[in-house]
């Protein structure tokens, strides 16, 4: 048993951006760019490794610092791996334009990549709309703001050791090799305004899970510390969602690696409970007819989509879908646009409350 599956999800130096390398596409992996829906102009690159035979689609992200891994052209199928895989390379990383921002437009790029798998690979999948996500570390914290910013997309998702709560892991970083980060891609620290903050953390947004998930975190985590493990769980507890979430503590494990001192059983037994989250969930979510989401920055629902003014701006939806009726609040009168699921788009001013 080797930790491969994890390496990805580590957070190691960055490489230095490069210049785009020229798509190609191979038996068994390919490299293609797509474009951005949300930021004209900006190639966004990805790579695609093909299964045998048709399954559903698994997207994977990367770690803070990290970028996907480097393409390579493949002549055999990689080993354990059943599934069409994507590996998204977040914008502005070493081999996508654009600029980080930190759980903004960016995962809107994992959308796109995802409707552009379903137009251009359809022969590989089994069933389009089942589509897994997974990510480790800053890909982590990816998927817990995905799977609440697209509640309706993902039939499972895993999130390794991520962050739940970006204005505590800015409070917390000892050495701010992040926070520095945080202050460019998010554009101001905490204690100035929260809302960015909030609109970009899982933690915050937890109430519009429908997607189960698998947690994990080590205990003697010193880069992203188990109180955000704790604190996603915390949250999904408040709002009724704890039965959506299969929580494990590693304890003793973790330091300046993630799954530093990680027994091989261990590792062992949580591949197998990996396979098996996926295999077990083969049905996407539905959201109900009518209800409630808190919006942070926008959200997408097959149904319907709803911006705000700003990626940094948070909000409550109440909706009715046989009425066609959406009511949306906020701290300040927000302009909101929503698109119906019939093409209809509606513009109007949030309630301040």
């Amino acid at each position: 048993m080797t930790r491969s599956m994890f390496e990805q999800y580590e957070d190691q130096v960055r490489l230095e951006s490069v210049t785009m390398l020229p798509e190609f596409q191979s038996t068994y992996q390919d490299l293609r760019y797509y474009e951005s829906s949300v930021t004209p102009g900006i190639r966004l690159a990805i790579n695609i490794i093909k299964p045998d035979q048709p399954s559903f689609l698994l997207v994977q992200l990367h770690g803070w610092h990290m970028s996907m891994p480097e393409p390579q052209k493949r002549e055999e199928p990689l080993p354990d791996k059943p599934y069409l895989v994507v590996q998204v390379d977040m914008r502005g990383r070493v081999f996508s334009e654009g600029t980080p921002d930190c759980n903004g437009f960016e995962l809107i790029d994992i959308y796109d990549a995802i409707q552009f798998v379903r137009e251009h690979y359809a022969s590989l999948l089994l069933d389009p709309e089942v589509v897994y996500l997974e990510g480790g570390s800053g890909g982590g914290g990816n998927v817990l703001a995905a799977i609440n910013k697209f509640p309706d997309l993902f039939a499972a998702a895993t999130a390794l050791y991520g962050i739940a709560d970006y204005a505590e892991w800015y409070a917390c970083d000892r050495n701010g090799e992040f926070r520095d980060d945080m202050d460019i891609w998010i554009g101001t620290p905490p204690w100035e305004s929260m809302e960015p903050y909030e609109a970009r953390s899982g933690a915050h947004l937890v109430q519009n899970q429908l997607s189960p998930l698998l947690l994990a975190h080590g205990t003697f985590d010193a880069r992203v510390p188990v109180s955000h493990s704790r604190l996603y769980m915390k949250a999904a507890e408040l709002a009724g969602k704890a039965e959506l979430i299969h929580y494990i503590e590693w304890p003793g494990v973790g330091g300046e690696g993630h799954t530093d001192r990680l027994p091989q059983e261990t590792l062992a037994d949580f591949i197998g409970l990996r396979n098996f989250h996926k295999q077990f969930n083969t049905i996407p979510p539905l959201i109900a007819r009518k209800g409630n989401f808190r919006v942070g920055g926008y959200l997408y629902t097959k149904q319907f989509v709803i911006w705000l003014d700003r990626v940094d701006h948070t909000a409550d939806l109440t909706y009715d879908l046989d009425q066609q009726t959406f009511m949306v609040t906020a701290k300040m009168p927000y302009a909101y646009r929503i698109k119906t699921i019939t093409g209809e788009w509606i513009e109007g001013t949030a309630l301040s409350v």
